[in-house]
């Protein structure tokens, strides 16, 4: 692909977890995602899923693997099903981008492997790289890039990059922010790309973050060089030191916005706004995340 594509006005998808969610999935520990690529039945969902956000206006979709990484499989007793809905996922996206018959890219979605939200990585960080490096390897066939999904830190970033490496393709690179602007790891947005940054580096973004914490950086941002923007989501709040310990974390519904709650507050009408403000001051990525649904996906789609 093009590696000037997001130096352009560029529209991502929204939450895919929490809209399969929203539309009926039932949600099972802390699968999320990952239960409708194990559960047959529920392929079509994700196919449509996809649809919905690419018919709101969506450049780009993100493979559904942000919990079919092998941690959290292993987590909720289902590590066998790693390889199979790693390939599902990718299978799903190009049906839903066949059946738009629009020109989309299929973004594959490489998440922490660890903690979200999180920078300690603990100390086997081999067991990190490869895990990484095996989820890769199954997404690099059918995908146009990689997607560095919520990453906390940059020795998570450079783990990533490093596991990735042989497979030569372009990387998307998204990094969370707490609200003071800065990774969990406390370093900045700019330490990041000046230690990591490749040629394969498409842009940087700020990843399932805050309207807030988008605001804590903007000026910064206007000097970092390379294209840049945002996947925002609509949870009310993400405390420090937030963990998925185990399959009850979430409560009974097996929902992040059980214990995360939901911002009502970022309707439709009050997300353009963001929007339209952070592309104003140079953002040229424009996505959301978690609470994010094809109706906020198609206000900022306007923006084009």
């Amino acid at each position: 692909m093009n590696i000037n594509y997001f130096k352009t006005t560029r529209i991502l998808d929204g939450g895919m977890g929490q809209e399969l969610l929203r539309k009926g999935l039932k949600p099972k520990g802390t699968l999320w995602s990952a239960h409708a690529l194990i559960d047959e039945n529920c392929h079509q969902l994700v196919i449509d899923t996809h649809l919905d956000f690419i018919n709101a206006g969506a450049e780009v979709i993100v493979t559904s693997t942000f919990t079919a990484r092998r941690n959290r499989l292993i987590q909720n007793n289902c590590e066998k099903y790693f390889e199979k809905i790693n390939v599902i996922a990718v299978e799903l996206a190009q049906k839903a981008r066949d059946l738009s018959k629009k020109e989309i890219l299929i973004a594959g979605g490489l998440p922490n492997q660890k903690q979200t939200y999180e920078a300690n990585l603990g100390k086997d960080l081999n067991s990190i790289e490869k895990n990484f490096y095996d989820q890769a390897k199954i997404l690099k066939n059918g995908i146009d890039f990689f997607y560095l999904d919520v990453m906390g830190s940059g020795l998570e970033c450079e783990i990533a990059l490093n596991a990735i490496e042989s497979f030569n393709l372009p990387v998307l690179v998204g990094v969370h922010l707490r609200d003071n602007g800065k990774l969990p790891s406390e370093e900045k947005i700019e330490d990041i790309i000046k230690k990591y940054k490749n040629n394969n580096w498409l842009g940087i973004i700020m990843a399932c973050i805050s309207p807030k914490a988008y605001e804590a950086v903007i000026n910064e941002l206007k000097n970092i060089g390379i294209a840049y923007g945002f996947k925002l989501n609509a949870f009310k709040k993400i405390p420090a030191g937030y963990t998925v310990a185990s399959k009850d974390a979430w409560g009974n519904a097996g929902n992040p916005n059980t214990v995360l709650g939901i911002n009502t507050d970022l309707n439709e009408s009050v997300f353009f706004n963001y929007a339209k403000n952070f592309k104003e001051n140079g953002a040229t990525i424009l996505g959301g995340c978690c609470e994010i649904k094809p109706s906020h996906i198609k206000e900022i789609s306007k923006l084009k």
